[in-house]
């Protein structure tokens, strides 16, 4: 339900703004200190994760959808096959386009990866909060995906 805005004090919501956004930030930076990263620069794992997200791509499409030049992401693709995580094979379609994809290394890499995150959440959370703490957490999960849809 919500709440309309007269009823709301814009400074305390202003201030729960800026402390979720620092907090989010804290938990997005423990988080990663849980997973072996291999170095990866955050344009590579953003690469990585597209590629993973959304398929196979050229360096173009990748170019496009990243925001940078296609000699850049070049550089960035060779870098990331090069680590063996990424592999070109010729589009089907248009055989003078190369389509990248992850390998199966990156892909056990990436899954290993989320399950160290998740490991250390789960201990985490039933290493700090009761069992009725972890209630609350679970209402604020729901609240934060309304705020996500928002």
């Amino acid at each position: 339900m919500a709440v309309s805005a007269a009823d709301s004090d814009p400074a305390r919501i202003s201030a729960m703004a800026a402390d979720l956004r620092v907090l989010l930030g804290q938990l997005r930076r423990k988080l990663r200190e849980q997973a072996d990263s291999e170095d990866l620069t955050w344009s590579q794992k953003s690469v990585l994760t597209r590629l993973e997200r959304e398929g196979a791509a050229t360096v173009t499409t990748l170019a496009r959808a990243e925001g940078v030049r296609p000699q850049s992401m070049g550089a960035t693709v060779a870098t990331l096959e090069a680590a063996g995580l990424v592999i070109g094979a010729p589009d089907p379609t248009d055989g003078r386009q190369t389509l990248l994809s992850l390998t199966d290394a990156c892909r056990d890499w990436i899954l290993a990866s989320r399950a160290a995150r998740e490991d250390w959440l789960v201990s985490a959370i039933q290493a700090q909060f009761s069992a009725e703490e972890q209630e609350e957490l679970a209402t604020a999960i729901a609240l934060l995906r309304r705020l996500i849809d928002a």
